[in-house]
């Protein structure tokens, strides 16, 4: 009787690391829902809007201007942004805020990406803390699920101008 209740419970724990292993690999390697809060996403993405985000392009290096992403903060490890990808490595960026009166422009190094939410005028972005490292990508943001009414793919950057082509 006892080895019986001993084996069963064993044969449980392994399922359970199992399905565990099997669920950690499916939300790192794959993707997973998130809620976005926030206005700096405004008007693409509101607050408590529910996206579904696929990690493989971070790790196959797909990830391209335009492209919105989560990222790992910069100012805090513990907890993840969003923004929109608006230079690449080598990619020469605008890095002052709508309003200045002069533009000033720099390059995005080797590794990074630069970073801007689509709410210029309500977001802490890469035009506050410069550059984000690459390897901070969570994952890419393919479609919205909630709310049903914006169901679907998500509407191109209302900054597009900020996109330099030199």
């Amino acid at each position: 009787m006892f080895r019986n209740v001993l084996g069963k419970t064993l044969r449980f724990l392994g399922y359970t690391v199992q399905y565990g292993c099997i669920a950690h690999c499916a939300f790192e390697y794959l993707g997973g829902i998130v809620m976005c809060s926030g206005p700096s996403m405004e008007p693409t993405i509101q607050n408590s809007d529910v996206v579904f985000s696929e990690n493989l392009s971070r790790h196959f290096y797909c990830i391209r201007k335009g492209d919105i992403v989560i990222v790992k903060s910069p100012n805090d490890p513990k907890s993840n942004i969003c923004k929109r990808v608006i230079g690449l490595e080598g990619d020469k960026v605008c890095t002052s805020n709508p309003s200045d009166f002069l533009k000033s422009h720099s390059y995005v190094p080797k590794g990074h990406v630069w970073l801007e939410g689509d709410n210029l005028r309500n977001s802490t972005d890469s035009r506050c803390y410069g550059p984000v490292p690459y390897g901070l990508i969570r994952g890419r943001i393919c479609f919205k699920i909630w709310p049903l009414n914006d169901f679907g793919f998500l509407r191109a950057s209302p900054n597009g101008h900020r996109f330099l082509d030199d």
